[in-house]
């Protein structure tokens, strides 16, 4: 091999050590799988594009690259052939930036060439894609339960819509994570590695016993504990889960588009509109933080499970007007403080909530997590 080839791939591999050293300290840190996921595979594919340029070595690159790579990133085609998000742009560059910050503080470089490096400003956009309450019924109806994975598959949807958990959160559920008796399901090690409990109707409860009691045994064949399970009997995998639920929404004849992500925007959106409160939204999706204000409540699981029941679309009850109306009047009156919902100097919008959801969703097209 001549001796600049093998110079060239003597660089290449130790910038591929100090990706997976960087990695560790992060794994140290308790950081999530998922992250490390997609940061190790936004730093791989900067260091490709650096490679195709001729540009081998970390002390190589300088703010200019860092610049020509954010307008690679700003020209270049997503998944479905559609222009990288904002989101994903900011999502990919960040995670440069802690590189770089990283290989200063060790010393590995004697500046930090991406300190200086602006990042795009992410637009608050609404989802363009919201299902109503019948369209959603529409979808939920196609998958054929008569057949066992039809089920399974119907299960599937009627918790997404009824939680509004997470794809990943929805993959990674255990069995032990459901109390059935209580209508609450615990999400273990959710979005940055929190833990919450979330409310789940009824009919999705009945659902999910049927699944429980007619189809998992018949289709498990290990012993393994993760709820859903695909049709060989093993952990669902989200790609081709998002793939059987694209294909219900395209079937359904509504004329949108989405996957998994769909259910979380609908039923944050339609219990807005039924009148729950825009905190117990949070607490539901599990969001720490809207933008750059901690806006994250501890609310108690029973007073949210009542305001998931009057509300969620999927089954209001009767008396719901009168209901909604008595927590209006307990709030005028100070009553709800059981609730344990903090007062906010800057609380957040419906339009805040939606534009997170916007955001997560646009990041989980990118990242396949």
């Amino acid at each position: 091999m001549p001796s600049g080839r093998r110079e060239s791939a003597n660089e290449s591999t130790a910038a591929m050590r100090y990706i997976r050293a960087h990695l560790d300290y992060l794994r140290a840190r308790n950081y999530a799988h998922d992250t490390l996921v997609f940061k190790e595979m936004a730093l791989k594919s900067f260091m490709a594009w650096c490679a195709e340029r001729g540009i081998v070595r970390l002390t190589e690159v300088t703010r200019p690259v860092l610049q020509r790579y954010q307008r690679h990133l700003y020209h270049v085609l997503a998944r479905g052939g559609k222009p990288m998000s904002a989101g994903a742009q900011f999502n990919r560059l960040m995670a440069i930036k802690v590189f770089f910050r990283f290989l200063t503080r060790e010393n590995v470089l004697l500046y930090n060439p991406a300190s200086e490096l602006e990042l795009p400003k992410l637009e608050k956009r609404l989802p363009k894609d919201i299902l109503t309450a019948e369209e959603t019924e529409r979808v939920l109806s196609q998958p054929d339960v008569e057949t066992p994975l039809g089920i399974r598959d119907r299960a599937i949807l009627e918790v997404f819509y009824s939680t509004g958990i997470r794809r990943s959160e929805l993959v990674d559920m255990e069995r032990n994570c459901l109390n059935i008796a209580r209508g609450i399901v615990a999400v273990r090690q959710g979005k940055g590695k929190k833990d919450r409990f979330v409310p789940i109707g009824e009919r999705a409860v009945l659902w999910l016993e049927k699944y429980l009691a007619d189809v998992r045994p018949e289709i498990e064949t290990t012993d393994i504990n993760t709820l859903f399970l695909d049709d060989d009997g093993q952990k669902m995998d989200r790609d081709k889960l998002s793939r059987s639920v694209r294909i219900y929404i395209e079937k359904s004849g509504i004329n949108k588009q989405g996957r998994c992500h769909l259910f979380r925007h609908t039923m944050a959106t339609l219990m807005l509109e039924n009148g729950a409160d825009i905190r117990y939204i949070q607490q539901m999706l599990g969001h720490a933080k809207l933008s750059t204000t901690e806006i994250y409540t501890h609310v108690s699981i029973l007073k949210l499970k009542q305001i998931h029941t009057l509300t969620h679309p999927a089954r209001l009850p009767d008396g719901k007007a009168e209901a909604l109306h008595e927590i209006v009047r307990a709030r005028q009156t100070g009553d709800e403080a059981s609730a344990e919902i903090a007062p906010e100097t800057d609380p957040p919008t419906a339009a805040d909530v939606l534009a997170a959801l916007d955001e997560e969703a646009a990041e989980e097209d990118e990242s396949g997590l």
